[in-house]
């Protein structure tokens, strides 16, 4: 199980094999030029969020980079956006679309912390929607979508098969 406290950010917690356990230092951690391309590739995105129960619920998502950011687009607020207003902690999954030297599919798996902002939906979503639909693909549709509410996810962890687990 990890523990979180409040500190001075002095390192950047790796998670040790097997789940054993340490404390973790909530930080933001800049983003790997390796995550930044698997990000911008498209993948679909399992998001995880946390039910009220302590049950993980899990979405498929597009995402974006603003920055060091993980940026999602949600056009209503269903349950991932209750979740992630009750309790922050995200994962998120998806394949990397490469296979690494043993023959296994690689995969990234992040590890953070979300907030939600009123507004700015369709500005994250249109282009987006470019990557993962079509070049031609309006979405949302129509001149004036509703605001909907973006996502933004700060990076603690990252861990998978690929470059970034070393």
């Amino acid at each position: 199980m990890w523990k979180v406290r409040t500190a001075i950010p002095t390192r950047i917690a790796i998670a040790e094999p097997f789940g054993t356990p340490q404390t973790a230092i909530s930080i933001l951690c800049k983003m790997r030029d390796d995550v930044r391309a698997v990000l911008e590739s498209a993948p679909l995105v399992h998001l995880v969020t946390i039910d009220p129960d302590g049950r993980p619920q899990v979405s498929l998502v597009w995402v974006g980079v603003d920055g060091d950011e993980i940026i999602v687009g949600h056009q209503a607020e269903r349950r991932k956006v209750q979740n992630i207003r009750r309790d922050d902690r995200v994962a998120l999954s998806m394949l990397a679309g490469s296979v690494d030297p043993r023959g296994l599919a690689t995969y990234l798996v992040v590890h953070g912390r979300a907030t939600v902002s009123e507004g700015g939906a369709p500005d994250v979503l249109r282009p987006l929607a470019k990557k993962y639909l079509g070049p031609d693909v309006v979405f949302p549709p129509g001149d004036d979508p509703p605001p909907g509410l973006v996502t933004r996810i700060k990076i603690e962890r990252v861990t998978g098969i690929g470059p970034w687990a070393s």
